[in-house]
């Protein structure tokens, strides 16, 4: 039998096992590459929540519920800069450029807490609504707001002040605020009613208030201000709806695994990256402003439900909690890999 022959039957026979299921099929779909993980000191097996980036420092910030921690990593050698206690069932983080300010969501004492990064400590509490949750910031404004998820509201603080200037009231449970830099418009989830509200934050005043079709109970929201697109993750019905803000369309829905919970977005590569719980960080590809197509859902660990992206490498950050089972505490690095140009 020649070379020639038997190459074909080999060939005939791999694909034939990979059919049936003998042996795994290649992914050649992969978005996302491991490239290290960074050990974090508090203790092991207790749950994460939000993470960002400080480009200014190069620190990555991220918070450690369980532990009552606020970690600051330095990304440039990958170690810990900081570990900052006293931010008490910590849940989001929101660094202020310019200002080498940190508020932190803290759901343990119902407060947001201010921190200054040069000491590196809480300077002061704001008393705020039940479970503060998710922040944005509105630079152009100088203002933040911070989910209140079960008080059903939205505190406004001013940043130069560190006064809350306004407490916005919806009668339904807040998720993620987001802020579209282009519109000068805040948006936020309203995940009990199903439906997305914006606010001017000129004079913080509810200018919208709509349904979004096909989104079940959206907790987690991010933005692409260019575009005015919204990546909302809707977790009753485990779909990623895209939104478009300027005319309220719905351009896509994606399936998602279970757990779905933050979710954000890399407008260097038009990527789109969504923690699930259950074991997937899930990617949708934005080709153009009215078209989308879902990439993967890339394996990692169970429970990792949050993540961060550096938009200067494109790399992702995941807390882990486990590893197989095994309790750990520590921050997964990703590169992101780049599909090669389609040939012609």
């Amino acid at each position: 039998m020649s070379a020639i022959r038997t190459s074909k039957l080999t060939t005939l026979a791999v694909a034939w096992c990979a059919l049936i299921g003998l042996i795994p099929r290649p992914t050649f779909s992969q978005t996302l590459k491991n490239v290290g993980f960074i050990d974090v000191p508090g203790p092991k097996g207790q749950r994460f929540d939000y993470l960002t980036l400080d480009a200014e420092d190069h620190y990555l910030l991220s918070a450690h519920l369980g532990p009552r921690i606020l970690y600051v990593v330095d990304v440039r050698s990958n170690s810990v800069v900081k570990a900052i206690p006293g931010v008490p069932g910590i849940t989001g983080v929101e660094y202020i450029p310019g200002l080498r300010k940190i508020y932190t969501s803290d759901w343990g004492e119902e407060k947001i807490g201010v921190i200054d990064l040069k000491s590196m400590r809480v300077v002061k509490r704001l008393p705020t609504a039940e479970k503060p949750n998710g922040s944005a910031y509105a630079a152009a404004f100088r203002k933040i707001y911070v989910s209140n998820t079960n008080g059903k509201a939205m505190t406004v603080v001013n940043v130069d002040t560190d006064e809350i200037v306004k407490t916005l009231e919806f009668g339904s449970e807040t998720g993620m605020p987001q802020y579209d830099s282009v519109a000068h418009k805040v948006y936020v989830n309203l995940r009990s009613t199903n439906e997305i509200a914006a606010v001017d934050p000129v004079n913080d005043s509810i200018v919208e208030r709509y349904k979004v079709p096909g989104c079940q109970y959206n907790h987690g929201m991010a933005v692409d201000s260019e575009h005015h697109r919204a990546f909302l993750l809707c977790g009753g019905n485990r779909t990623l709806t895209v939104l478009a803000l300027d005319t309220r369309e719905t351009l896509g829905h994606f399936p998602l695994p279970q757990g779905a919970d933050v979710v954000k977005f890399d407008p260097g590569i038009g990527r789109a990256y969504a923690a699930c719980s259950s074991g997937f960080i899930s990617v949708v590809q934005e080709d153009d402003p009215r078209h989308f197509r879902k990439l993967e859902d890339f394996p990692v660990q169970r429970l990792v439900h949050s993540l961060a992206v550096d938009t200067d490498t494109h790399r992702v950050y995941a807390p882990e909690q486990q590893d197989d089972g095994l309790p750990v505490a520590r921050i997964m690095i990703y590169e992101a890999v780049l599909s090669p140009p389609a040939k012609e």
